[in-house]
Protein backbone atom coordinates (compact mmCIF):
# COMPACT_ATOMS: atom_id res chain seq x y z
CA UNK A 1 0.00 0.00 0.00
CA UNK A 2 1.44 3.56 -1.18
CA UNK A 3 2.04 5.91 1.92
CA UNK A 4 3.96 9.08 2.84
CA UNK A 5 5.79 9.06 5.98
CA UNK A 6 5.87 13.22 6.80
CA UNK A 7 8.59 15.12 8.22
CA UNK A 8 9.85 14.12 11.53
CA UNK A 9 7.35 10.96 11.87
CA UNK A 10 8.41 7.69 12.39
CA UNK A 11 9.29 6.36 15.69
CA UNK A 12 12.84 7.79 16.86
CA UNK A 13 16.07 6.68 19.58
CA UNK A 14 19.13 7.23 21.23
CA UNK A 15 21.97 5.21 20.00
CA UNK A 16 24.54 7.34 22.03
CA UNK A 17 26.33 9.48 20.18
CA UNK A 18 23.80 9.81 17.05
CA UNK A 19 19.89 9.70 17.04
CA UNK A 20 18.22 6.93 14.76
CA UNK A 21 14.73 7.38 13.38
CA UNK A 22 12.59 4.22 12.32
CA UNK A 23 11.29 5.04 8.17
CA UNK A 24 10.52 1.46 6.71
CA UNK A 25 11.40 -1.66 8.09
CA UNK A 26 11.26 -5.85 6.93
CA UNK A 27 7.35 -5.75 7.69
CA UNK A 28 6.85 -2.84 5.17
CA UNK A 29 9.21 -4.31 2.42
CA UNK A 30 8.69 -7.44 2.25
CA UNK A 31 12.04 -7.91 3.90
CA UNK A 32 13.76 -6.70 1.31
CA UNK A 33 15.55 -3.49 3.01
CA UNK A 34 14.88 -1.18 5.49
CA UNK A 35 15.62 2.42 5.96
CA UNK A 36 16.34 4.77 8.83
CA UNK A 37 17.68 7.78 9.17
CA UNK A 38 20.56 9.03 11.45
CA UNK A 39 20.86 12.66 12.47
CA UNK A 40 24.22 13.74 13.72
CA UNK A 41 25.52 15.91 16.07
CA UNK A 42 28.84 17.65 14.92
CA UNK A 43 31.74 16.26 15.18
CA UNK A 44 30.43 12.99 16.52
CA UNK A 45 31.75 9.68 16.03
CA UNK A 46 28.66 7.43 15.47
CA UNK A 47 30.23 3.66 16.11
CA UNK A 48 33.35 1.88 16.80
CA UNK A 49 34.80 0.11 13.43
CA UNK A 50 32.48 -2.99 12.69
CA UNK A 51 31.40 -5.34 9.89
CA UNK A 52 27.91 -6.81 8.85
CA UNK A 53 27.53 -10.64 7.99
CA UNK A 54 24.14 -10.29 7.18
CA UNK A 55 23.29 -7.08 5.10
CA UNK A 56 25.09 -4.76 2.89
CA UNK A 57 24.45 -0.52 3.88
CA UNK A 58 24.02 2.25 1.78
CA UNK A 59 24.04 5.31 3.17
CA UNK A 60 23.35 8.98 1.38
CA UNK A 61 23.89 11.94 2.85
CA UNK A 62 21.22 14.63 2.87
CA UNK A 63 22.96 17.36 4.95
CA UNK A 64 26.15 18.28 6.46
CA UNK A 65 29.72 16.23 5.96
CA UNK A 66 29.91 12.33 6.62
CA UNK A 67 33.18 11.04 6.73
CA UNK A 68 33.76 7.07 6.36
CA UNK A 69 36.03 4.48 6.82
CA UNK A 70 35.89 1.40 4.40
CA UNK A 71 38.63 -0.88 5.16
CA UNK A 72 42.04 1.55 4.54
CA UNK A 73 40.16 4.14 3.13
CA UNK A 74 38.64 7.21 4.66
CA UNK A 75 36.16 8.97 2.19
CA UNK A 76 34.39 11.93 2.59
CA UNK A 77 30.47 13.12 1.55
CA UNK A 78 28.20 16.21 1.41
CA UNK A 79 24.44 16.45 -0.25
CA UNK A 80 23.64 14.02 -2.32
CA UNK A 81 26.20 11.64 -2.01
CA UNK A 82 26.07 7.63 -1.72
CA UNK A 83 28.17 6.20 0.74
CA UNK A 84 28.39 1.92 0.13
CA UNK A 85 29.34 -0.23 2.55
CA UNK A 86 29.20 -4.16 1.87
CA UNK A 87 28.68 -6.94 4.01
CA UNK A 88 32.19 -8.36 5.32
CA UNK A 89 34.20 -5.02 5.19
CA UNK A 90 35.06 -3.21 8.13
CA UNK A 91 34.05 0.39 8.42
CA UNK A 92 32.44 2.96 10.62
CA UNK A 93 31.23 6.61 9.68
CA UNK A 94 30.99 10.17 11.65
CA UNK A 95 30.11 14.04 11.39
CA UNK A 96 32.93 15.36 9.90
CA UNK A 97 32.19 18.50 10.17
CA UNK A 98 30.92 21.29 12.96
CA UNK A 99 27.14 21.33 12.12
CA UNK A 100 24.40 18.47 11.97
CA UNK A 101 24.50 16.52 9.46
CA UNK A 102 21.86 13.55 8.39
CA UNK A 103 21.87 10.73 6.17
CA UNK A 104 19.41 7.91 5.17
CA UNK A 105 20.48 4.46 5.74
CA UNK A 106 19.37 1.92 3.62
CA UNK A 107 20.15 -2.00 4.73
CA UNK A 108 19.73 -4.51 2.28
CA UNK A 109 18.10 -7.35 3.31
CA UNK A 110 15.98 -6.05 6.17
CA UNK A 111 16.18 -6.98 9.43
CA UNK A 112 18.98 -5.15 10.87
CA UNK A 113 16.80 -2.14 11.99
CA UNK A 114 16.07 -4.60 14.82
CA UNK A 115 19.57 -4.08 15.85
CA UNK A 116 19.17 -0.38 16.04
CA UNK A 117 16.06 -1.05 18.21
CA UNK A 118 17.67 -3.10 20.45
CA UNK A 119 19.59 -0.25 20.91
CA UNK A 120 17.38 2.10 22.04
CA UNK A 121 16.51 0.37 24.30
CA UNK A 122 20.18 0.10 26.30
CA UNK A 123 20.81 2.73 28.75
CA UNK A 124 23.65 4.44 27.03
CA UNK A 125 23.02 7.62 28.87
CA UNK A 126 23.04 6.50 32.00
CA UNK A 127 26.38 5.69 32.65
CA UNK A 128 29.83 4.52 31.38
CA UNK A 129 28.96 2.49 28.36
CA UNK A 130 28.30 -1.43 29.23
CA UNK A 131 30.44 -2.79 26.64
CA UNK A 132 29.49 -6.49 27.47
CA UNK A 133 25.71 -5.63 26.88
CA UNK A 134 26.48 -3.95 23.40
CA UNK A 135 28.42 -6.40 22.57
CA UNK A 136 25.93 -9.25 23.12
CA UNK A 137 23.13 -7.45 21.08
CA UNK A 138 25.71 -7.41 18.34
CA UNK A 139 26.28 -11.18 18.29
CA UNK A 140 22.55 -11.51 18.31
CA UNK A 141 22.27 -9.78 14.67
CA UNK A 142 25.81 -10.85 12.97
CA UNK A 143 27.53 -7.62 13.34
CA UNK A 144 31.25 -7.76 14.68
CA UNK A 145 32.30 -4.18 17.16
CA UNK A 146 36.11 -3.00 17.33
CA UNK A 147 35.66 -0.86 20.44
CA UNK A 148 39.58 -0.39 20.51
CA UNK A 149 39.25 1.50 17.55
CA UNK A 150 37.42 4.06 19.05
CA UNK A 151 40.33 6.22 20.62
CA UNK A 152 41.92 6.24 17.68
CA UNK A 153 39.28 7.12 15.39
CA UNK A 154 38.20 10.28 17.91
CA UNK A 155 42.14 11.45 17.79
CA UNK A 156 42.17 11.39 14.60
CA UNK A 157 39.36 12.88 13.08
CA UNK A 158 38.76 15.32 15.94
CA UNK A 159 35.42 13.64 17.00
CA UNK A 160 33.59 13.28 20.19
CA UNK A 161 31.16 10.69 21.54
CA UNK A 162 28.34 13.23 22.18
CA UNK A 163 27.43 14.58 25.54
CA UNK A 164 26.30 11.49 27.46
CA UNK A 165 26.36 10.47 30.97
CA UNK A 166 29.81 8.94 31.10
CA UNK A 167 30.98 12.72 30.89
CA UNK A 168 28.32 14.02 33.23
CA UNK A 169 29.77 11.40 35.55
CA UNK A 170 33.28 12.19 35.30
CA UNK A 171 32.14 16.04 35.85
CA UNK A 172 30.47 15.29 38.97
CA UNK A 173 32.81 13.20 40.59
CA UNK A 174 36.24 13.94 39.45
CA UNK A 175 37.33 10.93 40.23
CA UNK A 176 37.46 7.57 38.03
CA UNK A 177 38.68 4.29 39.26
CA UNK A 178 39.08 3.04 35.62
CA UNK A 179 40.42 -0.49 36.10
CA UNK A 180 37.90 -1.35 38.72
CA UNK A 181 34.61 0.21 36.33
CA UNK A 182 35.66 -1.55 33.50
CA UNK A 183 35.97 -4.88 35.21
CA UNK A 184 32.59 -4.58 36.39
CA UNK A 185 31.31 -2.97 33.03
CA UNK A 186 32.82 -5.96 30.86
CA UNK A 187 32.11 -9.33 33.02
CA UNK A 188 30.12 -10.69 30.49
CA UNK A 189 32.68 -9.91 27.80
CA UNK A 190 34.85 -12.16 28.53
CA UNK A 191 32.87 -15.05 26.58
CA UNK A 192 32.95 -13.17 23.35
CA UNK A 193 36.59 -12.13 23.67
CA UNK A 194 37.66 -15.98 24.67
CA UNK A 195 40.37 -14.31 26.52
CA UNK A 196 41.81 -16.06 29.82
CA UNK A 197 40.42 -15.33 32.79
CA UNK A 198 43.29 -13.85 34.79
CA UNK A 199 43.80 -11.43 31.79
CA UNK A 200 41.71 -8.36 30.35
CA UNK A 201 39.53 -8.42 28.16
CA UNK A 202 38.84 -6.07 24.94
CA UNK A 203 36.47 -4.84 26.25
CA UNK A 204 38.26 -3.80 29.61
CA UNK A 205 41.22 -2.21 27.43
CA UNK A 206 38.81 -0.28 25.30
CA UNK A 207 36.31 0.47 27.90
CA UNK A 208 39.47 2.25 29.86
CA UNK A 209 40.71 3.84 26.83
CA UNK A 210 37.32 5.24 26.46
CA UNK A 211 37.05 6.84 29.95
CA UNK A 212 40.54 7.85 29.71
CA UNK A 213 39.67 10.02 26.46
CA UNK A 214 36.61 11.35 28.05
CA UNK A 215 38.67 12.56 31.37
CA UNK A 216 41.28 14.42 29.20
CA UNK A 217 38.21 16.59 27.96
CA UNK A 218 37.23 17.65 31.01
CA UNK A 219 40.08 17.80 33.11
CA UNK A 220 39.62 14.82 35.24
CA UNK A 221 41.32 12.53 37.42
CA UNK A 222 41.88 8.76 37.17
CA UNK A 223 42.96 6.24 39.35
CA UNK A 224 44.02 2.84 37.94
CA UNK A 225 43.08 0.72 40.45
Amino acid sequence: MARVLGAGAGAAGSLGPIGVRFMVGGDGSGGGFALVEHPMPPRAAAAPLHRHSREDEYSYVLEGRVGAQLGEEVVFGTAGDPIFKPRGQWHTFWNAGNEPARLLKFVSPAGFERYFAAMTELPLAAGPPDLGAIAAVAARFGLELDFASVPRLLQEHGLTLGAGAPKRRLRRHGLVRSNTLCRITCLEDRRIDRLPRNGPSLCQMACISLIRVAASGLGATLMEA
